[in-house]
Protein backbone atom coordinates (compact mmCIF):
# COMPACT_ATOMS: atom_id res chain seq x y z
CA UNK A 1 0.00 0.00 0.00
CA UNK A 2 1.38 3.42 -0.97
CA UNK A 3 2.51 5.62 1.89
CA UNK A 4 0.71 8.88 1.06
CA UNK A 5 2.95 10.85 3.42
CA UNK A 6 6.03 9.94 1.33
CA UNK A 7 4.63 11.17 -2.00
CA UNK A 8 6.19 14.56 -2.92
CA UNK A 9 4.09 17.69 -3.00
CA UNK A 10 4.30 19.98 -6.02
CA UNK A 11 7.28 21.77 -4.43
CA UNK A 12 9.14 18.49 -3.86
CA UNK A 13 8.71 18.22 -0.09
CA UNK A 14 6.79 15.31 1.44
CA UNK A 15 4.42 15.23 4.41
CA UNK A 16 6.93 12.93 6.14
CA UNK A 17 9.63 15.60 5.83
CA UNK A 18 7.30 18.34 6.99
CA UNK A 19 6.09 16.24 9.91
CA UNK A 20 9.72 15.65 11.00
CA UNK A 21 10.44 19.37 10.65
CA UNK A 22 7.42 20.21 12.79
CA UNK A 23 8.41 17.62 15.41
CA UNK A 24 11.85 19.29 15.63
CA UNK A 25 10.14 22.61 16.41
CA UNK A 26 11.11 23.88 12.92
CA UNK A 27 14.82 23.78 13.83
CA UNK A 28 17.11 24.17 11.96
CA UNK A 29 15.28 26.84 9.98
CA UNK A 30 14.38 25.71 6.46
CA UNK A 31 14.01 28.78 4.21
CA UNK A 32 12.14 26.80 1.54
CA UNK A 33 9.54 25.45 3.95
CA UNK A 34 9.08 28.79 5.71
CA UNK A 35 8.42 30.66 2.46
CA UNK A 36 6.51 28.01 0.48
CA UNK A 37 2.69 28.47 0.64
CA UNK A 38 2.07 24.75 0.13
CA UNK A 39 4.50 23.78 2.90
CA UNK A 40 3.10 26.37 5.30
CA UNK A 41 -0.45 25.19 4.66
CA UNK A 42 0.67 21.60 5.25
CA UNK A 43 2.46 22.54 8.49
CA UNK A 44 -0.70 24.20 9.79
CA UNK A 45 -2.79 21.14 8.93
CA UNK A 46 -0.22 18.74 10.42
CA UNK A 47 -0.01 20.76 13.63
CA UNK A 48 -3.78 20.60 13.98
CA UNK A 49 -3.76 16.86 13.27
CA UNK A 50 -1.03 16.28 15.86
CA UNK A 51 -3.02 18.22 18.47
CA UNK A 52 -6.16 16.27 17.68
CA UNK A 53 -4.29 12.96 17.81
CA UNK A 54 -2.88 13.82 21.25
CA UNK A 55 -6.38 14.66 22.47
CA UNK A 56 -7.73 11.39 21.11
CA UNK A 57 -4.92 9.36 22.66
CA UNK A 58 -5.56 10.97 26.03
CA UNK A 59 -9.29 10.39 25.72
CA UNK A 60 -8.88 6.85 24.38
CA UNK A 61 -6.59 5.90 27.22
CA UNK A 62 -9.39 6.71 29.63
CA UNK A 63 -12.40 5.18 27.93
CA UNK A 64 -12.33 4.57 24.17
CA UNK A 65 -10.50 2.27 21.75
CA UNK A 66 -8.03 3.92 19.34
CA UNK A 67 -9.35 5.74 16.28
CA UNK A 68 -9.28 3.45 13.22
CA UNK A 69 -6.11 3.63 11.11
CA UNK A 70 -8.06 4.59 7.99
CA UNK A 71 -9.27 7.75 9.75
CA UNK A 72 -5.73 9.15 10.00
CA UNK A 73 -4.94 7.96 6.46
CA UNK A 74 -8.02 9.76 5.12
CA UNK A 75 -7.04 13.03 6.80
CA UNK A 76 -3.45 12.78 5.52
CA UNK A 77 -4.70 12.09 1.99
CA UNK A 78 -6.92 15.17 2.15
CA UNK A 79 -4.08 17.34 3.43
CA UNK A 80 -1.79 16.19 0.64
CA UNK A 81 -4.38 16.58 -2.11
CA UNK A 82 -5.77 19.91 -1.05
CA UNK A 83 -2.67 21.97 -0.29
CA UNK A 84 -1.95 22.07 -4.01
CA UNK A 85 -2.24 25.58 -5.40
CA UNK A 86 -4.96 24.63 -7.89
CA UNK A 87 -6.85 27.30 -9.78
CA UNK A 88 -6.38 31.05 -9.31
CA UNK A 89 -9.34 33.00 -7.92
CA UNK A 90 -9.36 36.60 -9.20
CA UNK A 91 -9.64 39.54 -6.81
CA UNK A 92 -10.89 42.85 -8.21
CA UNK A 93 -8.53 45.83 -8.10
CA UNK A 94 -9.27 49.47 -8.99
CA UNK A 95 -6.21 49.61 -11.25
CA UNK A 96 -7.01 47.64 -14.43
CA UNK A 97 -3.30 46.96 -14.90
CA UNK A 98 -3.14 45.07 -11.62
CA UNK A 99 -3.96 41.36 -11.52
CA UNK A 100 -4.53 39.97 -8.05
CA UNK A 101 -5.44 36.38 -7.36
CA UNK A 102 -5.60 33.96 -4.45
CA UNK A 103 -4.96 30.27 -4.99
CA UNK A 104 -7.61 27.62 -4.54
CA UNK A 105 -5.26 25.82 -2.13
CA UNK A 106 -4.97 28.91 0.08
CA UNK A 107 -8.75 29.23 0.28
CA UNK A 108 -9.12 25.54 1.10
CA UNK A 109 -6.59 26.00 3.92
CA UNK A 110 -8.60 28.97 5.16
CA UNK A 111 -11.77 26.87 5.26
CA UNK A 112 -9.99 24.00 7.00
CA UNK A 113 -8.77 26.44 9.64
CA UNK A 114 -12.42 27.31 10.31
CA UNK A 115 -12.86 23.80 11.65
CA UNK A 116 -10.19 24.50 14.27
CA UNK A 117 -12.58 26.96 15.92
CA UNK A 118 -15.31 24.36 16.35
CA UNK A 119 -14.63 21.80 19.05
CA UNK A 120 -15.10 18.19 17.97
CA UNK A 121 -14.86 18.85 14.23
CA UNK A 122 -12.07 18.20 11.73
CA UNK A 123 -12.43 19.24 8.10
CA UNK A 124 -11.04 16.53 5.87
CA UNK A 125 -11.70 17.86 2.39
CA UNK A 126 -13.04 20.88 0.57
CA UNK A 127 -13.88 21.31 -3.09
CA UNK A 128 -15.23 24.12 -5.22
CA UNK A 129 -17.69 23.13 -7.94
CA UNK A 130 -17.96 25.76 -10.63
CA UNK A 131 -15.71 28.14 -12.56
CA UNK A 132 -13.85 29.89 -9.73
CA UNK A 133 -11.69 31.74 -12.27
CA UNK A 134 -14.70 33.48 -13.83
CA UNK A 135 -15.90 36.48 -11.76
CA UNK A 136 -19.55 36.14 -10.80
CA UNK A 137 -19.86 32.49 -11.78
CA UNK A 138 -21.95 30.37 -9.42
CA UNK A 139 -19.80 28.24 -7.10
CA UNK A 140 -20.86 25.42 -4.81
CA UNK A 141 -18.67 24.52 -1.84
CA UNK A 142 -18.59 20.90 -0.67
CA UNK A 143 -16.94 20.12 2.65
CA UNK A 144 -16.30 16.71 4.20
CA UNK A 145 -15.61 16.43 7.92
CA UNK A 146 -14.98 14.04 10.79
CA UNK A 147 -16.96 14.59 13.98
CA UNK A 148 -16.05 13.55 17.51
CA UNK A 149 -18.07 10.63 18.84
CA UNK A 150 -20.97 11.89 20.94
CA UNK A 151 -21.08 15.39 19.45
CA UNK A 152 -24.52 16.13 17.91
CA UNK A 153 -24.01 17.07 14.27
CA UNK A 154 -27.04 19.35 14.36
CA UNK A 155 -25.32 21.80 16.72
CA UNK A 156 -22.14 21.95 14.60
CA UNK A 157 -23.62 22.08 11.10
CA UNK A 158 -25.08 25.60 11.08
CA UNK A 159 -22.13 27.33 12.82
CA UNK A 160 -19.69 25.69 10.37
CA UNK A 161 -21.71 26.70 7.29
CA UNK A 162 -22.08 30.27 8.56
CA UNK A 163 -18.36 30.46 9.32
CA UNK A 164 -17.45 29.23 5.83
CA UNK A 165 -19.85 31.68 4.18
CA UNK A 166 -18.35 34.52 6.23
CA UNK A 167 -14.74 33.56 5.46
CA UNK A 168 -15.39 33.31 1.73
CA UNK A 169 -17.31 36.61 1.71
CA UNK A 170 -14.51 38.44 3.53
CA UNK A 171 -11.51 36.93 1.75
CA UNK A 172 -12.70 36.12 -1.78
CA UNK A 173 -15.11 37.43 -4.39
CA UNK A 174 -16.66 34.05 -5.10
CA UNK A 175 -20.38 33.92 -5.85
CA UNK A 176 -21.11 31.13 -3.37
CA UNK A 177 -24.55 29.67 -4.04
CA UNK A 178 -24.38 26.88 -1.46
CA UNK A 179 -22.17 25.33 1.22
CA UNK A 180 -22.74 21.62 1.72
CA UNK A 181 -21.27 19.82 4.73
CA UNK A 182 -21.07 16.02 4.86
CA UNK A 183 -19.94 14.01 7.87
CA UNK A 184 -17.71 11.32 6.40
CA UNK A 185 -16.26 9.82 9.56
CA UNK A 186 -16.53 9.71 13.35
CA UNK A 187 -13.37 9.79 15.45
CA UNK A 188 -13.14 8.39 18.96
CA UNK A 189 -15.85 5.85 18.08
CA UNK A 190 -16.73 3.29 20.76
CA UNK A 191 -18.21 0.06 19.29
CA UNK A 192 -19.78 -0.71 22.67
CA UNK A 193 -22.03 2.30 22.15
CA UNK A 194 -22.81 1.54 18.50
CA UNK A 195 -26.52 1.43 19.24
CA UNK A 196 -26.36 5.16 19.95
CA UNK A 197 -25.61 7.35 16.94
CA UNK A 198 -25.08 11.11 17.31
CA UNK A 199 -27.89 13.03 15.63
Amino acid sequence: MTNLASIPLECGKTLDELSDYLAADRIPYDPHVETCPDCLNALTALARLAELSRDLISHDAEQLPPAPENWLRTILASIRDEIRAGRSLPIHHADPRARITVTEGAVRALIRSAGDDIDGLVIGKCEFVGDVEQPGAAVEVNVGASIAWGRPFAELYTPLRELIYDLLHRHTELNVTSVNVTIEDIHGFDPALSGHVPS
